[in-house]
């Protein structure tokens, strides 16, 4: 069930530096739930007697539902980059949906939990402090995992296909780093582009558009932790950049600072 073997950082900025700091561990879901469920994540952390830790975040396009203490609540995509300071010690479990996994169970467009929590009681009738006392207080993370599934199998929505497409468009964004377009990503999939638009502003709450550029910039970064030459000119035309200036721009709305800052920070 642990899926550690093979662990990208997932939109963590320097997840080396923060696993000092911290442990994460994700977990496949179940068979059911992972039509809609991509992972179930817990992070653990023990600082007593040291300062706080700041974990730095980069945005992706999935739905979160996260439980911990006092702050149990579903939350949508945020569209630059994010932080989170841990203390003291202390641990919270995560479910990640799919893009486009979690729509079936609010049927309506999923941008309005972009800078809007949604509570846990409104989707699953659930009381949120009971789940934290009944999940987080468990020793194994198995078992908040089993509990987590259980809470989300009550309320298990009908499969809906369009999840399925949605994750064929994204798994092609990420895979083709030759698409900087959603026309690119339309006519090699055959998909009408107002389709798409309207079926990832309802399903993942975000354009299509909004997700290459995602990929793109996390693409930028890799390259340059994997490279040590740092030739941004070269990295931006690459990435389907003509205007150097419009790659920094774009790379600084997603990480949260320019390339150079970048580079300085972590390499």
């Amino acid at each position: 069930m642990n899926s550690n073997a093979l662990k990208p950082s997932m939109g963590i900025l320097n997840l080396v530096e923060g696993e000092k700091k911290f442990t994460l561990s994700r977990y496949a879901p179940s068979e059911d739930i992972g039509f809609f469920v991509k992972h179930f994540w817990v992070v653990s952390w023990d600082l007593t007697g040291h300062a706080p830790y700041n974990q730095e975040l980069v945005p992706n396009p999935c739905v979160n539902l996260i439980i911990e203490p006092n702050k149990t609540a579903i939350y949508g995509i945020p569209k630059n980059k994010s932080s989170y300071l841990i203390r003291e010690k202390g641990h919270v479990l995560g479910v990640k949906f799919k893009p486009g996994g979690f729509y079936p169970f609010i049927r309506q467009s999923v941008s309005v939990l972009n800078g809007n929590p949604m509570g846990v009681e409104n989707v699953f009738d659930v009381d949120a402090r009971a789940i934290e006392d009944t999940i987080l207080n468990q020793q194994e993370d198995s078992k908040m995992v089993e509990l987590a599934e259980h809470m989300i199998r009550q309320k298990l929505p009908a499969r809906d296909e369009n999840i399925t497409l949605i994750n064929r468009v994204i798994d092609q964004i990420i895979e083709d780093r030759e698409i900087t377009k959603v026309d690119h990503i339309s006519q090699q999939l055959n998909i009408n582009i107002r389709k798409l638009q309207r079926l990832f502003e309802q399903y993942v709450g975000v354009s299509p558009k909004w997700v290459i550029k995602l990929y793109r910039l996390q693409n930028a970064a890799e390259s340059m932790d994997l490279n040590q030459n740092h030739n941004l000119l070269k990295l931006s035309m690459d990435l389907g950049y003509y205007d150097q200036s419009h790659f920094i721009k774009d790379f600084k709305s997603i990480i949260g600072i320019t390339p150079d800052e970048y580079i300085r920070k972590f390499l």
